[in-house]
């Protein structure tokens, strides 16, 4: 497609010398960018396309960036992205060293908010429209959220301060049935009764909420959008736009599918076809054993449970959905409720397994000590995205569960080096009394062959994998499969390899008799190096007098690790396999 409009867009400015008969022409060309760049670069696809329309406007009547443009999550901002200023940049998107996926302030004064996570927007945009008002300053304050995550309590806790003010804010309900997976809940379905007009006149919820409610009106017709736009610029106080959209709008599959085309990865962008990965002797992925795993086991204890906040697909947790409908829950973009709703559960003898990805576990922190661990109740949190998970950066690298589990008593925290051990923890877990944790990263593990009978671990117990005189490496998670690699592909190393397997309770025992052999020692964890594993080990060390020890601690270091492929991170960090090489053979 020539691109006659997108090509003369370099700012903001720019569109705003469009005639509106134009916007629609511009809106199939942006669409059309997206859709051409995403198909081989990889990326979130669904969310962006079903925001085109909605993106145009919102730049060509408010005077962004003075005005202040909140995008909750950020799936949907690469129209925004290009838009202002960055359409040369956008083929570069996720890579390392280039644009973030997601807005981020210090790529763009566009960008006023960083957002990855959800339901953050009303609470930011409410903040910057206090902030105008004490400085006497005329700005609007514009949000979009989408349907779900205004279900997430965080949202709901925004809108019920929002109501009693007379900030200048407008938010903008992007209402498209969907997450990552379908949207559930009680709310979607009183949206659903708003738009197809079975609502009561006089009890909207919003408008009770003392929001002046518009809509619902189509989020694809840009000059309805413009109209309206045009007419709540000049109106103050709290306001409400509900937008009807299609995820995926503009390429058929994306439509049909929009869990898959969520983020598709390589796909034909005339087709619309998702390219195939060849190689069928892949090890599985390490989320794939989790969810085939938790079937067998439910099928094996009627007591089991399956919870994730929104993320069926994202965790496997499908798998369980599908064989057990009614033992399986997807509570929406509410992981404070996701983790007491487990306790709930194990207090009745149940045993909840809950899926959740590290990044988002970080979001339910309170509930895990106070309604948890506490309480001492069996929950398993199966966390998924453990460590640098790549592309989507900063914002969603699961490094500090580590740390912040640590802290916490009564719980067991078991880190698996391969799909194996990963089977096998599921197994053990059920039979624990306390709460337990089992992290994992995202990606593929390394046996193709790893559904074997169920074998019982014994809980802080870990594993010599090699024996050797000049030092000791101790590693949790796959970092061991790694640290094979190289010992044995270099014997004369001549270097000790443990995996820990439990970074609490540690293997004390064990522990000893490592620190009574070796003087030098390295732990190694892709998790953050301060209050984590390596913490755990010198803490030990310190308690225990081995004082003249030389202890190297290998991990993520102490700052925010930005996007690109976990390959690219690790060696950034200094963790790829060259790196760790050069460690150990100079310690």
């Amino acid at each position: 497609m020539q691109y006659s409009f997108l090509n003369t867009i370099n700012s903001v400015s720019d569109l705003r010398k469009l005639a509106t008969d134009d916007l629609p022409q511009l809106a199939i060309e942006l669409r059309d960018y997206i859709i051409d760049i995403v198909s081989t670069k990889k990326g979130h696809l669904g969310a962006g396309l079903g925001v085109i329309e909605l993106t145009i406007a919102l730049h060509y009547i408010y005077n962004t960036p003075d005005d202040l443009l909140v995008w909750d999550v950020g799936h949907q901002a690469y129209p925004h992205k290009i838009l202002t200023g960055r359409r040369q940049q956008f083929k570069t998107n996720r890579q390392f060293g280039s644009l973030s996926g997601f807005p981020k302030r210090s790529e763009s004064e566009f960008d006023v908010f960083g957002t990855g996570h959800s339901s953050t927007s009303i609470s930011a945009i409410l903040g910057m429209a206090f902030a105008s008002q004490l400085q006497g300053e005329k700005k609007k304050h514009i949000a979009v959220i989408g349907d779900a995550s205004i279900a997430s309590g965080m949202a709901f806790e925004a809108l019920n301060h929002a109501g009693v003010t007379n900030t200048n804010v407008l938010i903008v309900l992007n209402d498209n049935e969907m997450g990552i997976d379908p949207h559930v809940g009680a709310l979607k379905n009183y949206l659903t009764s708003i738009k197809s007009g079975k609502e009561e006149p006089g009890n909207n919820i919003f408008e009770d909420l003392n929001f002046q409610y518009f809509g619902p009106i189509d989020g694809h017709d840009i000059n309805v959008l413009i109209k309206i736009l045009t007419k709540l610029k000049t109106i103050t106080g709290p306001k409400f736009l509900h937008i009807i959209t299609t995820k995926g709008k503009g390429l058929p599959q994306a439509e049909k599918d929009q869990v898959t085309y969520h983020a598709p990865g390589l796909f034909d962008k005339k087709t619309g076809l998702i390219k195939p990965n060849f190689n069928t002797n892949l090890p599985p992925k390490y989320q794939d054993v989790f969810g085939l795993t938790l079937v067998e086991l439910a099928k094996q204890n009627e007591k089991i449970i399956g919870i994730t906040p929104a993320m069926p697909t994202g965790t496997s947790l499908n798998y369980m959905l599908e064989a057990f409908p009614k033992r399986t829950f997807d509570v929406g973009i509410a992981e404070q409720h996701a983790t007491t709703f487990a306790g709930g559960f194990a207090t009745q003898g149940f045993v909840p397994y809950v899926a959740i990805y590290s990044t988002f576990l970080q979001r339910a922190y309170d509930q895990i000590i106070h309604d948890i661990a506490l309480q001492n109740l069996p929950v398993i949190f199966c966390i998924d995205r453990a460590g640098l998970v790549g592309n989507d950066g900063a914002t969603h690298h699961g490094v500090f569960d580590i740390a912040f589990l640590r802290a916490i008593p009564n719980i067991i925290i078991a880190v698996p080096k391969d799909e194996i051990d990963l089977r096998n923890l599921l197994y053990t877990a059920q039979f624990s009394k306390q709460t337990f944790a089992i992290r994992y990263p995202r990606g593929r593990g390394v046996h193709t062959k790893w559904q074997k009978d169920f074998k019982n671990i014994e809980i802080g117990k870990g594993e010599i994998i090699s024996e050797g005189e000049k030092m000791a490496i101790l590693t949790i998670g796959p970092f061991g499969n790694t640290i094979q690699h190289i010992l044995k592909n270099n014997p004369n190393l001549d270097v000790a390899h443990y995996d820990m397997k439990f970074v609490k309770p540690l293997d004390e025992n064990l522990l000893h008799k490592i620190f009574q052999k070796f003087n030098k020692l390295i732990t190694l964890e892709d998790g953050a190096v301060n209050g984590g594993f390596g913490s755990a080990i010198t803490q030990f060390a310190q308690g225990n007098n081995y004082t003249n020890k030389t202890i190297k601690v290998l991990g993520i270091p102490d700052q925010f690790i930005t996007h690109g492929s976990v390959e690219e991170l690790f060696k950034q960090v200094g963790l790829d396999e060259i790196g760790l090489y050069k460690v150990i053979s100079n310690s």
